[in-house]
């Protein structure tokens, strides 16, 4: 359990890092979130493709690290948030390369 929530921390600290670092750019797109995503789906299909990452090396970096970097809940709300806002063709956009760009992202990281 340390080790996952050791990970977790770290992952979650980087991410809100790389987060507020966006926010001070001042662009309306959620950008950050998606790369963070699509970052996480490689790293971990490298962990447990090319690396067959198990035991304390997997609840580290897999559970752990890239569970507290990426974020299902904050690409669900931005993606509500555009429904509000009436962002029709952004929110066709993040969706599609969000969901399929992830799991191309992790197919390419278990390829490699």
């Amino acid at each position: 359990m340390l080790s996952v929530g050791c990970g977790s921390a770290l992952g979650a600290l980087l991410r809100y890092w790389l987060t507020t670092w966006w926010k001070r750019q001042q662009v309306d797109w959620p950008l950050v979130t998606l790369l963070i995503n699509l970052t996480g789906a490689l790293v971990l299909g490298i962990l447990t493709g090319r690396l067959a990452a198990t035991g304390s090396a997997m609840l580290f970096w897999g559970v752990g690290f890239l569970g507290g970097y990426t974020t299902l809940s904050t690409l669900n709300t931005e993606m509500i948030a555009m429904v509000d806002e009436h962002r029709w063709g952004s929110l066709v956009i993040y969706f599609v390369v969000s969901y399929v760009g992830g799991l191309l992202a992790a197919w390419l990281g278990m390829s490699i």
